[in-house]
């Protein structure tokens, strides 16, 4: 089994790397899989509402020049997502926001794999951008992997989120609880997926 964990932040060796590592080293001890990947320091796009992936059912978005498909190819690829993102304003990294939007959007293959948010800061707005980005998940039908306290660090230079003694035993409880649900899922080789209804869209303006 496998965890993509998407580093939302444009440091490439910041404190979002630095949680992000210590939740791959935790999943690498239960015997799963991590893969960090870096969000990229290079602009990506925002949703412009084409249409033209659900129209051509391209399984990807129809703009191929960021990093968006490097993404939705991974997603298909793994078990699990933790995306980690720094705090801008009280919400995540506008930047991670769009990519997953459009990935999640134009087909990437998401339902039923296990998710997490994490959200590191220097002084407030975490539990927002936190739940911000779990919004996502619980829209496409993830489910949710908790910890011992919501998904939070602390940190202001590069590595000093380390220094946060419960936010690094966090990560690792939230690595352990992801490592547990996914053997509980793939249990026997095979999964038993609920059933769901057909989607019954309505608007409240006809």
């Amino acid at each position: 089994m496998k965890v993509l964990l998407l580093n939302g932040s444009a440091n490439q060796k910041g404190n979002t790397f630095t949680a992000l590592s210590e939740i791959a080293k935790q999943l690498e001890k239960n015997g799963t899989e991590a893969e960090i990947m870096q969000l990229s320091s290079k602009p990506v796009r925002g949703c412009i509402a084409c249409g033209q992936c659900q129209a051509k059912q391209l399984g990807r978005c129809a703009f191929d020049d960021d990093v968006c498909n490097r993404i939705v190819e991974k997603l298909n690829a793994s078990d699990g997502l933790v995306v980690g993102s720094p705090v801008y304003y009280g919400q995540p990294n506008g930047a991670v926001m769009a990519v997953l939007q459009r990935a999640f959007f134009s087909g990437a293959n998401v339902q039923n794999k296990p998710a997490a948010a994490v959200a590191i800061c220097r002084r407030g707005g975490a539990s927002a951008a936190y739940q911000t980005l779990n919004l996502m998940f619980e829209m496409m039908n993830m489910p949710v992997v908790t910890s011992q306290y919501w998904n939070i660090a602390y940190g202001m230079v590069p590595g000093e989120v380390a220094q946060d003694s419960e936010g690094m035993q966090t990560m690792r409880t939230l690595a352990d609880n992801m490592a547990w649900l996914l053997k509980k899922i793939h249990a026997d080789g095979h999964t038993d997926y609920p059933e769901r209804e057909a989607w019954q869209p309505m608007n409240f303006i006809r």
